[in-house]
């Protein structure tokens, strides 16, 4: 099994989330984030003063697949979340050891799915 987590930008979590729905994808944990990266923050304007905003608003996916459905749901979600703006974000994947599903005490694969 694998955790695939994504920063991405708030705006492409609609998109996001159909294309997950399409591909039967159920399970999807979103949190709020903030961070930066090759675009270092921000410049803005606020009532005439200039100041910078040095992390920006995220959301972060992750999402715990098998290991034959990795690279598609990888593929689905950068597809879905690509703008082609400097800020898209990240997706990377890490092992997953063991996964319960807490109500029925199913396992691995069978928690997930």
């Amino acid at each position: 099994m694998k955790l695939i987590t994504a920063i991405l930008q708030p705006s492409v979590l609609v998109p996001v989330k159909l294309a997950l729905a399409e591909q039967g994808v159920k399970g999807v944990t979103v949190t709020d984030a903030r961070g930066r990266g090759t675009q270092e923050g921000k410049t803005e304007f606020f009532r005439g003063q200039t100041y910078t905003v040095e992390f920006v608003d995220k959301v972060r996916l992750e999402i715990v697949v098998t290991d034959e459905t990795v690279d598609a749901v990888v593929a689905n979600v950068a597809d879905a979340a690509k703008t082609g703006e400097i800020g898209d974000g990240k997706i990377w994947v890490t092992d997953v050891l063991s996964v319960v599903r807490v109500r029925t005490g199913e396992t691995g694969d069978d928690a997930i799915n």
